[in-house]
């Protein structure tokens, strides 16, 4: 009888050895000119030697071997990057690695402009009865569709910190007034956004909105003192529209495998309320939009 302890040695052990295998895969197929090394002679073997890719990475030559062999050894985060390093892994060969040693690989952070692909802003576009937007890094709103635009208005007016979710939640009297449930959900905005700002810690654009946010808004300030966090989480959100009164949408966060720093947000219309039969109507509406909607 197999037991689930048997279970858990056969992955281990399975595990390591595509580790194993990754590793001398990668390893054969660099060249000692691509890491700055002699070419030398007799080389009776493709790409490096293992002494070689040891001595690059800082480990030892027989505790590397060890690791092409599948032995039962455990290397740090650290020396993980050091292999990786080493073999000139790419990100999605680095995070492999990672996961072969069932650890979590460090996301590069980045301070490059963002910018939604025409692929996601066709699929925004196309959702046309289900209100939609892309976050970046800061929770700002880098695009959306028509009904979003509709639901939440003006996102064209806006410009840079104004275009925050978290400051339209907090510094934005009329947005506010669209929450039935305001309180709850800042709360919970908040405690998701610290979360996520933690990997920027110290970013110039982060410190600034904070700055404004702490000076602008007493329920901010005080409630980031209070250091709480929380994952994403996915929910109900009521809205007091100004012209179609009480709705009520599940809203749902979606993050992109290729750009793990932005997030898609959708609102799924319910039967409350009669949300369906009002969003419809407010899209018929053109004549209530403020800007016009950027997809």
């Amino acid at each position: 009888m197999i037991t689930v302890m048997d279970q858990r040695a056969d992955t281990l052990e399975a595990r390591r050895r595509e580790f194993a295998a990754f590793l001398r895969s990668r390893r054969e197929r660099l060249t000692p000119s691509e890491v700055g090394l002699p070419e030398g002679f007799r080389r009776r073997t493709p790409g490096l030697r293992r002494e070689e890719l040891a001595m690059l990475a800082g480990v030892g030559t027989t505790w590397y071997t060890w690791l092409e062999q599948g032995r039962d050894i455990r290397p740090s985060a650290q020396v993980l990057n050091a292999l990786a390093d080493a073999l000139r892994l790419d990100e999605a060969e680095r995070r492999h690695l990672f996961t072969l040693n069932n650890r979590h690989a460090p996301q590069a952070v980045s301070s490059a402009p963002e910018c939604v692909d025409e692929p996601l802003q066709r699929m925004l576009a196309n959702l046309t009865h289900q209100p939609a937007y892309v976050l970046g890094r800061r929770w700002d709103v880098l695009a959306w569709n028509r009904a979003a635009d509709m639901l939440f208005g003006g996102y064209d007016t806006l410009d840079c910190d104004e275009r925050n979710i978290m400051h339209r939640l907090f510094a934005d009297p009329a947005h506010r007034r669209l929450l039935v449930d305001w309180e709850s959900v800042a709360r919970v905005s908040l405690a998701m956004f610290r979360a996520d700002s933690a990997r920027y810690a110290g970013d110039p654009d982060f410190e600034r909105l904070i700055t404004l946010l702490k000076q602008t808004s007493d329920e901010f300030r005080d409630w980031w003192q209070r250091h709480e966090v929380i994952s994403p989480l996915s929910g109900i959100k009521r809205i007091d529209h100004p012209v179609k009164g009480r709705m009520s949408f599940e809203h749902t966060g979606l993050t992109l495998t290729n750009r793990p720093e932005m997030k898609v947000i959708v609102y799924t219309p319910l039967d409350d309320d009669d949300t369906n039969g009002k969003l419809a109507e407010l899209l018929e509406q053109d004549d209530f939009r403020t800007g016009r909607p950027k997809i």
